[in-house]
């Protein structure tokens, strides 16, 4: 496994991966890495020739300084899973190499309207502008690929399709499933900042999307009805301040008054769990197949 911390040696490396008539698959991360992490790789080594990760915590998608402080940096582990899923190029650049005009403003950025502005967009303002920089950065360095993301951040995989589309990019955009604990929590980065206490009351936040599903049946529904059993479950957890349960298209992510076909229809939740902000959401109607659930063996490998 290469590790690589310039633009112009890992480009170099995909450019020559391409060359000899290679795909490549890219995971771009943050780091601390975990199972759901682990499954993006996994995809990408099942269908690509090489798998590419990148490992950078963007200062760019933070509102708060506190926030990236608190931001957990594990790289000697992150290389070990990614070693262990078959990664065959690690890209973990310093911030002056992705922004070399940083501490100072980076002078050219990307945004993109309509997807960006709801929800996390509205909660966090500059914070898609951050992430669509990052990704277009990304994506130039790697070119033409399959990059994967989690569908975790819905808000954000919609925001980076957007912009690929928008701006012509050689790159196929793939989604993949949520992976969740045995218990239903999300995984995230986040959760090792939580208390045990706070860790047992987060699990409201998938218990809500449950309630959210429960409410739909063979015709149409009203919005207001699936938003409403998902804030009377997180009501039942004190101290859970949540931000906004909705119903929003798939497409748009624009909330829905009467909703006539719940297979376009995807439920977004967001709290603040002790000092941690979680997400999570879910299609309104669920696949045959169960959502990817994490073992205990993944559990123990990941710490």
């Amino acid at each position: 496994m290469e590790i690589l911390q310039t633009t112009a040696d890992c480009r170099e490396a995909l450019n020559g991966a391409r060359a000899t008539g290679r795909t490549v698959g890219l995971v771009p991360t943050m780091g601390a890495l975990h199972a759901g992490h682990r499954s993006l790789m996994e995809r990408a080594r099942a269908e690509c020739d090489v798998v590419a990760v990148t490992i950078f915590v963007n200062p760019l998608q933070f509102g708060e300084a506190a926030d990236i402080d608190n931001y957990p940096r594990t790289l000697d582990a992150d290389l070990g899973i990614c070693a262990a899923a078959g990664v065959d190029v690690v890209f973990a650049p310093t911030v002056r190499e992705m922004y070399p005009s940083w501490p100072s403003a980076v002078p050219t950025t990307v945004s993109v309207q309509g997807v960006s502005e709801y929800w996390e967009g509205a909660s966090r303002p500059g914070h898609f502008d951050g992430v669509s920089t990052v990704v277009a950065k990304l994506f130039s360095i790697a070119g033409p690929c399959r990059a994967y993301f989690g569908e975790k951040d819905f808000q954000q995989l919609a925001v980076v399709r957007q912009m690929t589309h928008d701006l012509s990019l050689p790159v196929d955009v793939v989604g993949c499933p949520i992976v969740r604990e045995l218990d239903g929590l999300a995984l995230s980065s986040r959760n090792v900042r939580l208390s045990a206490d706070e860790r047992s009351a987060a699990t409201v936040l998938s218990r809500a999307l449950a309630a959210g599903r429960a409410q739909f049946g063979d015709g149409p529904v009203l919005a207001s009805m699936v938003t409403e059993a998902m804030r009377r479950v997180v009501a039942s957890e004190p101290t859970i301040d949540l931000d906004y349960a909705v119903a929003v298209g798939s497409d748009d992510l624009i909330e829905r008054e009467v909703i006539e076909d719940p297979t376009s229809v995807r439920l977004l939740i967001a709290a603040i769990v002790g000092p941690v902000r979680l997400i999570d959401n879910s299609e309104a109607v669920e696949h045959a197949a169960p959502p990817a659930r994490v073992r205990e063996r993944q559990l123990e490998r990941v710490g």
